[in-house]
């Protein structure tokens, strides 16, 4: 029998006594009129409809875009925990990109017995095509998100990486002017580190890769987006702007003389950075999807000629794959040579005869989720399910195993929302952005925090009800 851990509230020690991070803010709030604080709360809720603010969920028929909740009680991490999180996150960030080098190279990993070849060779994120490519600067994953939990005072798992497309970075900018506007003296008592500074870390982050050779000057950077019926539109334009790069769709690129060009009002002129926020398969028709309409015909050939810097590589998709993910404690050990600083959530490979076995006799007790899933879709919480889903969940798992992996049902950490009555606990995660650079890692001091607004939800992705929080991180 599996049991139900206790949840670890953030903000209080006990009903009337806050934690250290959230003192000062928990005697504000004491003293502040709650009628009043919900007025703050519509406030934000017209400001986010106002600017557009907006995501997609994308159902059986259209579309449905819908604004993302925002809730004005902010996420507090002290200045030491924010410290071992940074260490820890910047340890996992270099042993992936050593890691992708490596499987599209030598595959010395492999060869070591530390991660079954079939891992690697079986796997769709996989792509034959970026064997012995170096990508400019030996980076790959640029921009990678990194999704963290807290179950206790000292204890934050890393719950998946984000290392291909990672997203939500808009709005951790935007919930941060959004609390500077609406209560500006507490980030004058609290000493609040600021996260404005993001756009231009990654512009500079980009430029610094670019391939040698680039059209003289500054670097050209470009932000390819699917267009606005893509999910994430608004971060796409939001993020462009904020850098001062150019925002193109596929219409707007071709190849020429060797190089990715853009449709300008002065004629073509070349890109030396494509963020692309265009999945592997869409990216080039002639390499991969032929019925792609969102990328570009022959990108591919440019990249390897080392002509453009595509960001984030083709083919770090391996790096965040749920299958992989059980493996990433022996990843970090066998390219940084030191134990990993953050820790895995335990994991059963539905793949293992006896794991698998294991996963059926428990599942009522556990989250299962697919391999190659995201956004919530696709998986299992175990304690929620009725009979009847978890049977239906069963019969997936005896038909395709090894598309599934299950971990225990955390007891997820919780902070304040502001309801109708005042404050209610609910459970976070918290998504980090980190920037890789030639000769740098920046991580921003903060990121999204992602709620779960129902009571007892564990889910807190938008797409599934889910809202966001500021996350403040305090100066030391």
């Amino acid at each position: 029998m599996i049991r139900k851990p206790e949840t670890f509230d953030e903000m209080l020690a006990d009903p009337h006594t806050a934690r250290s991070p959230y003192s000062a803010y928990f005697n504000w709030f004491g003293s502040e009129n709650l009628k009043h604080l919900r007025r703050k709360s519509a406030d934000a809720e017209a400001f986010f409809r106002r600017i557009g603010i907006t995501f997609n969920v994308y159902g059986q028929d259209e579309a449905d875009e819908r604004l993302i909740p925002f809730d004005i009680v902010p996420r507090i991490i002290a200045a030491d925990e924010w410290t071992r999180l940074e260490r820890g996150t910047e340890q996992r960030v270099r042993a992936i990109n050593a890691f992708l080098h490596d499987i599209y190279h030598r595959q010395e990993i492999i060869r070591a017995g530390r991660i079954p070849r079939e891992i690697i060779a079986g796997n769709a994120a996989y792509l034959p095509e970026m064997i012995g490519v170096d990508p400019p600067g030996g980076v790959y994953t640029h921009v990678v998100g990194v999704d963290l939990v807290r179950t206790g005072e000292n204890d934050f798992f890393v719950l998946e990486d984000n290392a291909r497309t990672p997203s939500g970075v808009s709005y951790m900018l935007e919930n941060r002017e959004t609390m500077l506007q609406m209560f500006p003296e507490l980030f004058t008592q609290l000493r609040v580190r600021p996260v404005s500074r993001y756009p231009q870390l990654l512009r500079r982050s980009l430029a610094d890769c670019a391939p040698p050779g680039f059209s003289g000057g500054k670097p050209t950077v470009a932000v390819l987006t699917p267009g606005i019926h893509n999910s994430a539109y608004f971060e796409h334009s939001f993020l462009a702007d904020q850098m001062g790069a150019e925002l193109v769709e596929s219409q707007d690129l071709r190849i020429e003389n060797g190089r990715v060009v853009m449709r300008t009002t002065e004629g073509y002129h070349p890109i030396d950075v494509l963020y692309r926020r265009v999945d592997d398969e869409y990216l080039d028709p002639l390499t991969f999807n032929p019925e792609s309409l969102l990328g570009v015909p022959g990108i591919m050939d440019v990249y390897r000629a080392g002509n453009i810097t595509i960001a984030n590589a083709p083919g770090t998709g391996i790096a965040d794959d749920k299958a992989l993910y059980s493996y990433m404690p022996e990843i970090v050990e066998f390219y940084t040579g030191e134990s990993a600083i953050l820790k895995n959530v335990p994991t059963w490979r539905c793949s293992e005869a006896d794991s698998l076995a294991y996963v059926l006799e428990n599942l009522k007790d556990l989250v299962v989720k697919e391999v190659h899933g995201s956004g919530g879709y696709g998986m299992l919480v175990g304690p929620a399910a009725s009979k009847k889903e978890l049977a239906a969940f069963e019969a997936k798992l005896r038909a395709r195993p090894g598309n599934y992996i299950a971990q225990p049902t955390l007891a997820l950490s919780t902070v304040p929302i502001l309801t109708k009555s005042g404050l209610a606990p609910r459970h976070v995660d918290l998504r980090p952005f980190v920037l890789v650079s030639p000769d740098r890692i920046d991580m921003t001091p903060g990121g999204l925090t992602r709620v779960a607004l129902k009571k007892g939800s564990l889910v807190v992705n938008s797409s599934q009800g889910g809202g966001t929080k500021d996350t403040w991180v305090l100066e030391g």
